[in-house]
């Protein structure tokens, strides 16, 4: 099955969050985490990593808090789970160095591989801008391969 981790998740939801109420200044990690029910400690972790890669910006200080680090049209979702979870893909035959014991045998891993792209290609057309307006976009949810 595919399924992000709550990690990656809980940085949607942050990022969204942050978009939806950018005109309202920083947050802080606790303060999100308490919002949407989720623990402030974990929430804190997820924030760090979107700073480290620059997906958010980190104020220090008594107003200090997190912000978005650039415009809520220019982050996509796959950014974002990448920033948490590190390259995401079906299977490990998708990778650069996915062997396993059926490689010289298979006849799944070039479509597998059409599917994985689809994938990816969607979530970095996915902004979280686009997340956060709650539109419905049919692109959103139509997949081709």
């Amino acid at each position: 099955m595919l399924k992000l981790s709550k990690k990656s998740d809980y940085a949607l939801i942050a990022l969204k969050h942050l978009a939806v109420h950018a005109d309202e200044g920083s947050f802080s990690a606790a303060d999100i985490a308490e919002i949407y029910g989720i623990s402030a400690p974990l929430m804190a972790k997820v924030l760090q990593r979107l700073a480290r890669v620059g997906i958010v910006a980190a104020r220090h200080g008594s107003s200090g808090g997190y912000t978005l680090a650039r415009d809520a049209r220019l982050i996509t979702a796959l950014e974002a789970i990448d920033a948490i979870d590190g390259p995401l893909s079906l299977t490990s035959c998708v990778t650069h160095h996915g062997d396993c014991d059926q490689s010289k045998t298979c006849t799944i891993k070039e479509p597998l591989r059409k599917v994985n792209n689809s994938i990816l290609a969607m979530l970095n057309k996915v902004t979280i801008s686009e997340i956060a307006d709650d539109a419905p976009a049919s692109e959103v949810v139509e997949l081709r391969i």
